[in-house]
């Protein structure tokens, strides 16, 4: 019996194979998370609300931030229905105003009239994070226009770390620690009003500015124009190169006068680098209004749902995670029209792709690592596992897999994935439909990584697929592959429905 149970599982051992090595540079658990996450808001309040501005000059004063109607839950709530993960709080612009009670400056929500001087906006945003299941990032501005010390060590090292580690140990866990490139200009700076230079390359210190993040929140990446972790995609219109590589070198600050913004080269982060050293995917930022802040004049001028639509496949479709700008009214909250575009938004997304119309296909693929069909077979790219993949032999970079599909389908949106624990492995892909009898390319594609959607100029109806990796510089590890049909409909509809 030992002996004929040793030759039952004798070619089991022989064609086994190890997973396929690692390629290139590999992302953090934390770059994971934020992968995962793909959508989040970044909402802006503060003292530029009530002055109509976009940056506050420092010297507005406490008592003009007064919320009457507060409501953390509402435009949580609101994020949450439009499909998005997470937010990050503007905990302290560029003004200076601190909305949580710290004891590094006087200028903070303590001293306003909100809730008598008791009151904790970036609490409440916790507490409401808490309760939908969302996830919460932080920004406190480095460049503080209010503060009598910015420009000298001391602001560092006594103020703006300090506000760093009461909000990364107060208001955890955090999935992000979010900067941006504005550093240094004119402010009030204490009653000076004067310009007040700073060489950003060097004043934060940021390496041991950023183990402060490293210590305390050491699953939150780093986003800002110096690093490490995200990069910016170069522009505010919330989209990544038709090519974006999750890769990237940033410049050292000593290369040319002006390193772009930061260490990234505003160009350069749209798409990324192939050889890149690091792993750093870019994040595309756009505000939900024309201003990052609340005017009410922008009230008609919101992006409709077909825009963020856009955008979503232009971000996040991209391999990047899409960051949309909130803004809450004088009140506190957000005007019903952000609301109601928000959830028609969600809607959308939501019915796009809650079909999967690859589900139940047949699958045959031309390579299968060792034969292990159950390892490394093409049905993983069906299942709900994002790092469970098809996998080919050591030297097969080039190979096919033809879908026949449980029944004639209409789509035109194709979704890819890579198993991106090893490495960004594909640089080309096409997909072609057999119809009248012969294979008709419909799409080609570079730079899968952690996603790639692929919308199609028109819907196209077939009973089978075909996938050709084109270029690759090594055996594959795709773990995701849809179809899906894009659902419109319009408003009196969908509220008709509700």
């Amino acid at each position: 019996m030992r002996y004929l149970l040793f030759f039952i599982l004798l070619p089991f051992f022989a064609i086994a194979q190890p997973a396929p090595k690692p390629y290139g540079p590999l992302p953090t658990q934390g770059q994971l998370n934020w992968q995962e996450t793909e959508m989040y808001c970044i909402i802006h309040f503060g003292p530029a609300t009530y002055t109509d501005k976009e940056w506050g000059y420092g010297d507005e004063g406490a008592k003009i931030v007064n919320p009457t109607r507060f409501d953390a839950m509402q435009i949580v709530e609101a994020a949450k229905a439009g499909g998005f993960k997470g937010i990050i709080v503007v905990a302290k612009h560029h003004d200076g105003f601190c909305l949580w009670p710290t004891k590094t400056t006087d200028y903070n929500i303590s001293n306003s009239p909100y809730k008598n001087g008791k009151g904790d906006l970036v609490r409440e945003y916790k507490d409401a994070c808490d309760k939908l299941g969302m996830k919460m990032g932080i920004y406190c501005s480095p460049w503080d226009r209010n503060n009598a010390l910015y420009g000298k060590p001391e602001y560092v090292t006594n103020i703006y770390r300090e506000q760093l580690k009461e909000l990364y140990t107060n208001y955890g866990p955090l999935f992000i620690s979010w900067h941006d490139g504005a550093n240094g200009g004119d402010g009030y700076y204490g009653g000076a009003r004067e310009v007040r230079k700073i060489d950003r390359s060097t004043y934060y210190d940021w390496d041991n500015t950023w183990a402060i993040t490293r210590k305390l929140q050491p699953n939150a990446v780093i986003f800002g124009d110096v690093g490490p972790d995200v990069r910016w995609v170069g522009n505010e219109r919330g989209e990544a190169g038709l090519i974006s590589w999750a890769t990237y070198t940033p410049h050292a600050p000593d290369e040319g006068k002006e390193p772009g913004n930061g260490y990234v080269k505003d160009y350069e982060g749209t798409e990324g680098q192939r050889d890149g050293k690091y792993w750093m995917p870019a994040e595309c930022d756009v505000s939900l209004r024309p201003g990052w802040f609340y005017h009410a004049r922008q009230d008609d001028s919101l992006k409709a749902p077909v825009q963020l639509m856009d955008i979503y496949y232009k971000s996040v479709g991209r391999g990047a995670c899409l960051d949309l700008g909130l803004s809450p009214d004088r009140s506190g909250r957000l005007s019903d029209g952000d609301v109601s575009q928000l959830k028609f938004f969600g809607d959308i997304l939501k019915l796009t792709f809650e079909n999967n119309l690859a589900k139940g296909a047949i699958l045959e693929a031309s390579n299968i690592r060792g034969g292990n069909k159950l390892e490394y077979g093409p049905t993983n790219l069906l299942d709900n596992d994002r790092y469970s993949y098809w996998a080919t032999d050591d030297g097969v970079t080039k190979p096919q897999l033809i879908l026949t599909l449980a029944k004639s389908s209409t789509f035109n949106i194709i979704q890819l994935r890579e198993n991106i624990k090893l490495g960004q492995r594909i640089d080309e892909i096409a997909i072609d439909i057999y119809k009248n009898g012969k294979w008709l390319q419909i799409a080609k594609a570079t730079s899968i990584g952690g996603n790639r959607l692929i919308k199609l100029s028109k819907l196209v109806t077939t009973k089978k697929v075909r996938l050709r990796v084109i270029k690759a510089p090594v055996c594959i590890a795709l773990s995701d592959l849809g179809l899906y049909k894009e659902r419109f409909f319009p408003p009196a509809k969908r509220h008709d429905s509700d």
